[in-house]
């Protein structure tokens, strides 16, 4: 299915989460029915979406931009004629005043797609929100299809920064691994000898974009020649490093690097078998995000 790149202006979107600029943003094209609903706000009747009586375990993402907006696990039969959730993935919806002036509407919080609405108290669960989704705005990506892959490339910052904008990556998380200590913190990755490299764990869609995809971005967002830094970054916890997961995700970084070694790059990544991933510090999280600012070590460069 071809995509396009519109660039979404957020004109007169009033929500005290909601930032005033929107990024370029890559969009699905839509059907009538469904731009009906995800962009003119309209409401899909009740009890006839496809994801009303839906509660096989994977992640919904937004039909418009594929962006993840909610677990499997939040959902719960409300009997109202929509999907129901109790919890949105953290960051992933907005809430704006309806036109209506009663209700409060929800939106994708990368496009500005409509999803529906959001109730409170009304008791359903213990965490007495209900958001009322329209199955029309989403996709769900089955568990079975969920894979996740570990990268190292100096400042996590810069990594997740180009990472979060490729289709089909459900989650990004910064963290720390390859350390021999427990429950690192930033400030004893930095300043003692743990051993650990910040690094990003993302979680993806295999149906929508490969592991070998996104190992080839990680070798051409970073200078993977460079040992023990990246740029003005200097320190073990800079290296660059794949930790890999399985074998088939061995083999297939391993054929990366003799094709860059073959094009002469004096590649000094490390191969490691991935152990336990520690979380960031919040944060840390989506950090170029929250403050609007650029990678000042990453850039991408066309090495395949």
């Amino acid at each position: 299915m071809y995509r396009y790149i519109q660039i979404i202006l957020l004109l007169a979107l009033v929500s005290c989460r909601a930032p005033e600029k929107v990024e370029a943003v890559e969009l699905n094209p839509l059907t009538p029915k469904e731009e009906h609903v995800i962009v003119d706000k309209g409401t899909e009747p009740a009890f006839s979406g496809e994801y009303d009586d839906h509660y096989e375990p994977g992640v919904y993402t937004c039909k418009r931009c594929d962006s993840p907006l909610f677990s499997s696990e939040a959902k719960f039969k409300s009997g109202c004629g929509w999907p129901s959730f109790d919890a949105m993935i953290k960051g992933a919806v907005l809430t704006v005043p309806d036109a209506d002036g009663v209700r409060t509407e929800i939106v994708c919080a990368k496009c500005r797609g409509h999803m529906g609405h959001v109730f409170l108290n009304e008791g359903y669960t213990e965490k007495n929100t209900r958001h009322c989704v329209n199955s029309i705005s989403l996709n769900f990506v089955p568990k079975k299809d969920e894979q996740r892959a570990i990268f190292a490339g100096g400042c996590f910052w810069g990594v997740e920064h180009y990472f979060k904008k490729v289709p089909g990556v459900l989650s990004l998380q910064v963290g720390y691994i390859g350390g021999k200590t427990e429950s690192p913190t930033y400030e004893e990755v930095c300043t003692k000898d743990t051993g650990h490299a910040e690094a990003m764990e993302v979680r993806f869609d295999s149906k929508k974009v490969s592991y070998e995809t996104l190992a080839r971005l990680f070798f051409e967002i970073h200078d993977p020649t460079q040992v023990n830094r990246q740029g003005p970054d200097i320190g073990e916890q800079y290296r660059s490093a794949v930790f890999y997961l399985d074998d088939e995700q061995r083999k297939t970084t391993e054929k990366l690097i003799k094709l860059l070694k073959d094009k002469g790059f004096d590649v000094a990544t490390e191969l490691v078998k991935a152990k336990k991933f520690w979380p960031a510090e919040d944060y840390h999280q989506d950090y170029y995000g929250k403050n609007g600012k650029k990678p000042y070590c990453h850039m991408w460069v066309k090495r395949f």
